[in-house]
C-alpha cells in the first residue's frame, strides 16, 4: 500500500478546524481568532477543498476524528489478528475496483467476506482521494441503512433535505469508496440505497459483501471460496492455534486433515484452533469425527454451512454453564458492547467476573475484541447464540434487561448533549433501535421512555427523517394521554424541522385530541391554536391549503377549551386570532398582531415571542413598511441564541427567522444586513451551509451586492438543495431568479434563460406570490445592461405594474423599470420615473437606483455621484461600478 500524504494545513487553518470541532459559528470563530468573518469563510473553503468535505459539519467530524488524511476510509475495522491468504481474491477485487462501479463479494456466512472486504478497501484507499466509509450492516434494522452510512461518514441532515441526499453530496465530490458489509438481511434496502447513490454520484464506487447478489444494474460479483487446503487453510489454523497456545505443535498431516474436514471455512478453522491448546491436534480430530459424522457424503455449499454450525454448536457445548449463560445473553446485542453493558444483561456478577468470562469467550473465538476496546459476536455466531437464548427459559428476563439498559443508556446520552456525545450515540444507536423494536407491544413506561429519548437523540443527531417516527412510537406507548399529547407535539415540531408543515398540522390535531381525552383543556387550546397558526403562516408546506372556515372552527375550539388567564394559552390564542383574521393565508391583522406580541412578551418564551414578532413583521410587510419589518426581523435574530438546537420545539422559529431576516433586509434594501443574516444561517448547527434556507438567502444577497462570481459558485448547490427537497420550495424562486440576474449582468444570455426557466418551474402555481415582481426586476435590470430598446416598453410596463404594497420585491422592479425607461429614451420616461418614486421610501437599493435614473435623465453628474455614494452605503459594488462608469461617460461626452 502506498503511504498516504497527510493534509497540509496552515496554523490558522488548524485553529479554524479546531473551532469547527467545537461547533462555533463563523462569527464566534472570527471573534476568538481576531480575524474577519470573510477570512474565516476563506479558511473554511480551503479546508473543505483539502478534505473533500461536503460542509462545515463534516469538517467538524474530521476535527473530532483527528483530521485523517485524504484516502481515509472511515469506519474501516482495525484487524486484531493476521490476515492470511486471499492473494488471488484481493488482486481480483482491486482490479475490478479500478473500473467497475459496484463490486460484490459473494459467499456463505463465516467464509471471510468481511475480512477480505476490509483488506481490499485498505489496499485500494490510495486510489480514492476523497476516501469513503466502511458501513457494517449487521446491526442495522430495515429502514436505517442511510443512518448507518451517515454515522460512518459524519454526515448530518438539514431542513428541506433528505438524509440520502446529504450522503450523496458528501460522496459526489470526487472519487470515493463506500463499503456495504453484510447486505443479505437488508437486500432490497441495500440495493435501493446503493442504486440511488451510484446514480447521484458518478465518481462513487461501492464494494458490497453479501450471501447473494445485490441485484443492481452493472454489478460485478466475486465469489469468495473456502481457503484452499494444502496452504492458506493450514496457515490460518497454525496462526490461531499459536495465538491460543504459543507452544502448540502438530503434525502437518493432522492439521491438513482438520482443515479438510472443516472444508476450509475460516470461521470453523478459527473456532477449532482455539481449542487446540486444550485438546491437541489428535483430540480435535476425534472431536470432529463426532461433530461431523452426520454430514458425511456431501461437500457442497449447504454442507459447508451445516458443518460450520456444527462446529459452533460443538464449541458452545464445551463451555461451562456460566460461559453458556453469558454467551447466550450477549446475543441480544446487534452491535458491540463493553464490559458495563455486558454486566447489565448478566447481573449478579462483579465487573471482574464478567471480564473473566468475556476473556474466556474471546479465547474460544466465540466473541471478538475490537480495536476500540469493545466486544462483539460475529454474525453467524450471534445467530446461533440467539437461537439458544430463544429456546431457553431466560429469554424474557434477558430481553427486559436489554430494554432497561437501552432506556437508561438513551437517557444518559440525553444528559450529554452539550458535550462530545455523537460518537457514543452512533456506537449504540442500532441497539437502542433494536431494543425498542423488540419491546412487547402496548403502553408501558420503559419502552415509552426509550422511544421519547430516541426521538430527542435522533433529532439532535440530525437524523431529521427518523425523529418524528420515534415520537409517534412514544405516543403509541405512552402510559397516559397527557404524555401521548406531548409526544405528538414533539413529532409535529420535528416534522416542522423538515419543512413538512402539512404533516405537522395533522400531528398537532392528534395531539389536541389526546389532551382532550386527558381533560387537559389548556393543552388542547395551545395545540389547536398552534395548528391554526401553522396552516395560516406556512401554507406552502401543505399539499392542499386548509380552508379558512375549518381553521376558524379550530380556533373557536381552542378559545373554548383553554383558560384565558393562563399566559401561554393567551399567547397562543392571540397569535391564532391574528393569523386567522382574514380568509387569505399569510396575512395577519396588524392590530391583533400587536395584541399577540404583548401576550407573547408576558410569557418570557423566546419561541413564542419570535412567532409573535413574525406576525407583526408580516403585518408590516403587508402594508409595505419594509423598514419596520426589517427592524422586527433583526429583533428575532437577537432571540436565536436563547433557542436550543437539540430539541424540535425551537425548529420552526430558527428556520423561519433566518429566512425572514434575509428577506426583510432585502425588501428594505439593506444588503449588508441581508448578507450577515445569510452567513449566520449558514453557520447555524440546525441550518447548515447547504440547506435551502441558507443557500437561498446567501445567493440572493451575493447577487444584489454585486459578488456575481461568488453567487454563481454557489448556484449549483442552491439548485441541488431545491431539487433534493421532498416538496417544491416555491419560496426559493426569487433566489433562483437571482442566479439568472447574475448571468444576465455578466452578459451570459444562455445562463440567464436557463435560470429564469428554473425559477418559473420552481415557483409553479405560486408564481404570483413569490416570483412575479422579482422576475420583472430581473428582466428589466438585465435589459438595462444592453439597453434593448425594442423590448423596453413591455418590460417597463411589467416592472411598473400594480404590484401590491406588500410585495417584497416591488421596489426593485419599479426602480429598475423606471431606469430602463430613461436609458431606452422612452417618451414617457419622466412620468415613469415620477410614478416609481414611492419605491425609494422603503428600499435603499431602489432609492440608489432611482437617483441614478434621475441622473441619467437630467445628465447630472451631481445626482449620479449621490447615487454612487448610496450604492456604496448599501454595499452594491456592481451597481456602484456601473454608476461610476456612467459618470465617466457623461464627463467624456457632456
Amino acid at each position: 500500500m502506498t503511504p498516504q500524504r497527510p493534509v497540509q494545513v496552515s496554523k490558522r487553518e488548524a485553529e479554524v478546524l479546531a473551532a469547527l470541532g467545537e461547533r462555533l459559528s463563523n462569527v464566534q470563530i472570527a471573534g476568538r481568532l481576531h480575524i474577519s468573518v470573510r477570512t474565516v469563510e476563506s479558511h473554511i473553503s480551503s479546508l473543505l477543498r483539502k478534505y473533500g468535505a461536503a460542509d462545515r459539519w463534516e469538517l467538524a467530524e474530521e476535527s473530532r476524528r483527528g483530521t485523517p488524511p485524504p484516502g481515509h476510509i472511515a469506519g474501516l475495522p482495525a484487524a486484531r489478528t493476521t490476515f492470511l491468504g486471499r492473494a488471488e481474491e484481493i488482486a481480483t477485487v482491486l482490479g475490478l475496483l479500478e473500473g467497475e462501479r459496484l463490486v460484490t463479494l459473494l459467499g456463505a456466512g463465516g467464509i471471510g467476506k468481511t475480512r477480505l472486504a476490509a483488506a481490499a478497501a485498505e489496499a485500494a484507499a490510495p486510489a480514492f482521494p476523497l476516501g469513503g466509509a466502511f458501513v457494517d450492516l449487521v446491526p442495522v434494522a430495515e429502514g436505517f441503512v442511510a443512518q448507518a452510512a451517515a454515522s460512518a461518514l459524519g454526515v448530518t441532515q438539514r431542513p428541506g433535505q433528505a438524509l440520502e441526499d446529504a450522503i450523496a453530496r458528501r460522496l459526489a465530490r470526487g472519487r470515493t469508496l463506500l463499503v456495504l458489509d453484510n447486505c443479505e438481511h437488508l437486500l432490497d434496502a441495500a440495493a435501493e440505497f446503493a442504486d440511488r447513490l451510484l446514480t447521484a454520484c458518478p465518481t462513487l464506487t461501492v464494494l458490497a459483501t453479501s450471501r447473494e447478489r445485490v441485484g443492481v444494474q452493472g454489478e460485478r460479483t466475486v465469489p469468495v471460496p473456502p481457503l484452499p487446503t494444502g496452504s492458506d487453510a493450514e496457515r490460518l489454523f497454525l496462526d490461531r492455534a499459536a495465538a491460543a497456545d504459543p507452544g502448540f505443535t502438530a503434525a502437518r498431516a493432522d492439521v491438513a486433515e482438520i482443515c479438510r474436514r472443516l472444508d476450509g471455512m475460516p470461521l470453523a478453522i478459527e473456532l477449532a484452533a482455539a481449542r487446540g491448546a486444550s485438546l491437541g491436534a489428535g483430540g480435535l480430530l476425534s472431536a470432529l469425527d463426532d461433530v461431523l459424522r452426520l454430514l458425511a457424503g456431501g461437500r457442497g455449499p449447504v454442507e459447508r454451512h451445516r458443518s460450520l454450525r456444527a462446529v459452533i454448536r460443538w464449541s458452545h457445548d464445551l463451555l461451562t454453564e456460566d460461559e453458556k449463560d453469558l454467551f447466550e445473553c450477549l446475543s441480544v446485542f446487534v452491535g458491540g458492547f463493553d464490559l458495563a453493558v455486558a454486566g447489565a444483561v448478566f447481573p449478579g456478577l462483579g465487573a471482574g467476573a464478567v471480564a473473566d468470562l468475556l476473556g474466556r469467550l474471546v479465547d474460544k473465538s466465540l466473541v471478538v475484541r475490537t480495536a476500540e476496546g469493545r466486544w462483539r459476536m460475529l454474525e453467524t455466531v450471534r445467530a446461533f447464540a440467539a437461537e439458544r437464548l430463544v429456546a431457553g427459559a431466560a429469554r424474557g428476563v434477558v430481553r427486559r434487561r436489554y430494554l432497561g439498559w437501552a432506556a437508561d443508556t438513551a437517557a444518559e446520552l440525553e444528559g450529554l448533549l452539550d458535550g462530545d456525545w455523537r460518537a457514543r450515540f452512533d456506537a449504540v444507536a442500532d441497539d437502542l433501535r433494536a431494543a425498542l423494536a423488540g419491546a412487547p407491544p402496548g403502553r408501558a413506561e420503559v419502552p415509552h421512555r426509550l422511544a421519547r429519548s430516541l426521538g430527542h437523540l435522533t433529532y439532535a443527531r440530525r437524523f431529521l427523517d427518523e425523529a418524528p417516527g420515534h415520537y409517534r412510537e412514544a405516543a403509541r406507548r405512552a402510559p397516559t394521554p397527557n404524555e401521548a399529547a406531548l409526544d405528538l407535539r414533539d413529532a409535529a415540531d420535528a416534522a416542522h424541522a423538515l419543512i413538512e408543515t402539512g404533516r405537522a398540522f395533522d400531528l398537532l390535531l392528534e395531539s389536541a385530541e389526546q389532551s382532550r381525552s386527558a381533560g387537559d383543556g389548556d393543552g388542547e387550546a395551545v395545540t389547536l391554536a398552534f395548528a391554526v397558526v401553522t396552516a395560516e403562516r406556512h401554507p406552502s408546506g401543505f399539499d392542499t391549503e386548509i380552508p379558512h372556515e375549518r381553521l376558524r372552527g379550530l380556533l373557536a375550539r381552542a378559545r373554548a377549551a383553554g383558560d384565558a388567564r393562563d399566559r401561554v394559552v393567551a399567547a397562543h390564542v392571540a397569535a391564532a386570532r391574528a393569523w386567522n383574521h382574514g380568509a387569505e393565508k399569510v396575512t395577519p391583522d396588524p392590530s391583533l398582531a400587536e395584541d399577540a406580541l404583548a401576550a407573547a412578551r408576558a410569557t418570557g418564551d423566546p419561541v413564542l415571542l419570535s412567532a409573535a414578532l413574525d406576525a407583526s413583521g408580516i403585518a408590516a410587510l403587508t402594508e409595505g413598511r419594509f423598514r419596520a419589518a426589517h427592524r422586527i426581523a433583526a429583533e428575532r435574530v437577537g432571540l436565536l441564541p436563547a433557542m436550543p438546537r437539540d430539541v424540535p420545539y425551537t425548529a420552526p422559529e430558527i428556520t423561519d427567522t433566518y429566512h425572514m431576516a434575509t428577506a426583510c433586509a432585502v425588501a428594505a434594501g439593506d444588503l449588508p444586513a441581508a448578507l450577515s443574516a445569510a452567513r449566520l444561517a449558514a453557520s447555524d448547527d440546525l441550518i447548515g451551509d447547504r440547506s435551502p434556507v441558507a443557500m437561498s438567502t446567501l445567493v440572493q444577497a451575493l447577487v444584489l451586492m454585486g459578488d456575481l462570481d461568488g453567487a454563481l459558485s454557489q448556484a449549483g448547490t442552491l439548485w441541488d438543495a431545491c431539487e433534493d427537497a421532498g416538496s417544491p420550495l416555491a419560496w426559493t424562486a426569487p433566489s433562483v431568479a437571482a442566479v439568472a440576474l447574475a448571468h444576465g449582468l455578466l452578459g451570459d444570455e444562455d445562463g440567464l434563460r436557463l435560470w429564469r426557466a428554473r425559477a418559473e418551474r420552481i415557483a409553479g402555481d405560486a408564481r404570483s406570490r413569490y416570483l412575479a415582481s422579482y422576475a420583472a426586476f430581473v428582466d428589466a435590470r438585465t435589459a438595462l445592461r444592453a439597453v434593448r430598446t425594442e423590448e423596453a416598453p413591455a418590460l417597463v410596463e411589467r416592472a411598473l405594474a400594480a404590484f401590491p404594497p406588500q410585495d417584497w420585491y416591488r421596489g426593485y422592479a419599479r426602480a429598475a423599470g423606471a431606469e430602463l425607461a430613461v436609458a431606452a429614451g422612452l417618451p414617457d420616461a419622466p412620468e415613469r420615473l415620477a410614478a416609481a418614486s414611492d419605491a425609494a421610501a422603503e428600499n435603499e437599493w431602489a432609492a440608489a437606483c432611482l437617483a441614478r435614473a434621475s441622473g441619467r435623465l437630467h445628465r447630472d453628474t451631481g445626482e449620479l455621484t449621490g447615487s454612487a455614494r448610496a450604492w456604496e452605503r448599501v454595499g452594491a459594488r456592481h451597481e456602484h461600478a456601473c454608476t461610476l462608469a456612467l459618470i465617466e461617460d457623461l464627463r467624456a461626452d457632456p
